[in-house]
């Protein structure tokens, strides 16, 4: 984990001890949030005079706040400017308040970060965009990004990786060359909804790259099943697939929806036939469903057609169970088997 030591003697010098100062520049970096037991975890040491201690300086310094939340206990919202500004992350939205669900995500988030300080985490939004177009060549546009409306009279700002997700490079088994490594956190929602939006947001750049991988982050293995199927359906088998075969399939289930063919609902047909619309958007793919529809067009000469897309890429699927004792690219992974693989 990249842990500048010019930095952390910034927060050093606002009364912190170094571990205390390292901690804290995780927490700007990566969370904004944390809890004591977090704290402990990090500096390997028991709850006593040393938390005491430690929470009467960022309290006195108004460094921080602390609220109590039900379920969770005692968290610290590290907002001050004189921690961020020195390290050079006062522009980091970590120092603003949250909703209740955020923060317990930020929390999660923050386990995984803890749990795994061997990798080298891209920060900041210019990291990770700097490691996309300039060491991978993707275009800026495929990026994941968000439009924020400023005041009247002046312009829009966009800003990418708004998630601010752990990710970092990274071989996704032993032996293998790095790749980017993505992450989702899940702090316990029932829903896959959020899941589902944040992929979409992420398919753009997904396609731009031969090979990455994607780890489902979660305090409980609830969601587990379900999000590998999800990443497998939406994903991992679009990436993966012959192009031809996914453009013959979409045209037969648009024709079979657009002929009112549908007497029972099937959720894996409609579920493809909104992602392939989007996917196979544009005149050209129009033109062809209006050819093939008419039978000026049949599979050999659609497949002749993209015959040099068929792509070579190798996605990787996982979870990461936090407080689980392993890391997310532990040996043993290239030897388990994942209990949720088809």
């Amino acid at each position: 984990m990249k842990m500048p030591a010019d930095q952390v003697e910034q927060i050093t010098a606002l009364g912190y001890t170094e571990p205390e100062a390292r901690f804290l520049y995780i927490v700007a970096t990566h969370s904004g949030y944390f809890t004591m037991r977090q704290f402990l975890a990090f500096a390997n040491a028991r709850r006593g005079k040393r938390t005491t201690t430690f929470t009467l300086k960022l309290l006195k310094h108004a460094h921080a706040t602390v609220r109590d939340y039900m379920g969770t206990g005692s968290v610290f919202h590290l907002f001050s400017r004189l921690v961020y500004q020195p390290i050079e992350k006062d522009n980091l939205r970590n120092r603003r308040r949250h909703s209740f669900d955020y923060i317990r995500t930020r929390l999660v988030l923050l386990d995984f970060i803890l749990e795994n300080p061997e990798y080298d985490f891209l920060e900041t939004e210019q990291d990770k965009v700097h490691f996309f177009c300039e060491s991978l060549n993707v275009p800026k546009e495929a990026l994941p990004a968000k439009v924020y409306e400023g005041l009247p009279g002046s312009h829009p700002t966009i800003r990418f990786f708004v998630d601010k997700f752990p990710l970092f490079p990274a071989p996704p088994f032993p032996g293998l060359p790095p790749v980017a490594t993505f992450t989702y956190v899940d702090y316990g929602c029932a829903s896959l909804a959020n899941f589902t939006s944040h992929l979409g947001a992420y398919q753009a750049l997904f396609r731009q790259l031969q090979s990455f991988r994607f780890l489902y982050v979660a305090r409980r293995i609830t969601q587990f099943g379900r999000a590998e199927a999800r990443f497998r359906d939406s994903i991992k088998r679009p990436l993966e697939a012959d192009v031809a075969s996914e453009i013959l399939r979409y045209f037969e289930i648009r024709r079979k929806w657009e002929s009112h063919k549908y007497i029972v609902p099937v959720t894996e047909d409609f579920e493809f036939l909104a992602e392939a619309r989007h996917r196979f958007k544009g005149e050209r793919f129009e033109a062809l469903y209006r050819d093939w529809y008419a039978r000026r067009l049949d599979e050999r000469q659609l497949r002749i057609e993209f015959s040099q897309l068929s792509p070579d890429r190798t996605v990787f699927f996982d979870t990461y169970l936090v407080g689980s004792g392993r890391t997310p690219l532990d040996d043993r992974l290239g030897h388990r088997v994942n209990m949720y693989e088809k």
